[in-house]
């Protein structure tokens, strides 16, 4: 819901989104096997779902991370496709990861600074690693199950961030 609620701000300004659920798709593991980058449009020498995420992630002006907050970090489907954009940064002789703006949108059951502090400091560290540019967060805490997020002012939030960037 946090994720439509920012598309529908986000398009109604002129953006274009697109999206990727990645609990429905098939990526695997990055085999740290640096063999990836001889191809910039198939970068990677696992052939699966990733290769529809490549050409929009290398198109891409804004990269946002959604994810529900799972034992204090990203999603392990996250976490492995974020891993696989590494055959990307290999297409570049000095391994450089494209310059992008990013922004954060997290579910989470905890509402304290405490629970947000290690998956932010994460987000940081990584997009400080990455060279990028970080534009926000919308963070919705209290919402353990499923759409436990309707309703909330949260809501209004990510479409009014998806509006202003």
């Amino acid at each position: 819901m946090l994720c439509e609620a920012f598309t529908t701000g986000a398009e109604s300004v002129g953006h274009t989104v697109t999206r990727f659920d990645l609990q429905k798709m098939t990526i695997h593991g990055c085999l740290g096997c640096m063999k990836g980058g001889k191809d910039v449009a198939s970068p990677c020498v696992q052939k699966d779902d990733m290769q529809k995420i490549y050409p929009a992630y290398v198109k891409a002006d804004l990269v946002v991370l959604a994810s529900p907050l799972y034992y204090w970090s990203f999603s392990g489907q996250l976490k492995t496709a974020f891993d696989r954009l590494f055959a990307v940064a290999e297409t570049d002789p000095k391994y450089a990861n494209p310059v992008k703006d990013c922004a954060l949108i997290m579910a989470a059951e905890g509402d304290s600074q405490e629970n947000w502090k290690p998956v932010l400091d994460y987000y940081k560290a990584l997009v400080g690693f990455m060279g990028w540019h970080d534009l926000g967060q919308v963070l919705a805490g209290g919402v353990l199950q499923a759409g436990a997020v309707a309703g909330k002012p949260v809501l209004e939030e990510a479409r009014k961030f998806g509006a202003a960037l």
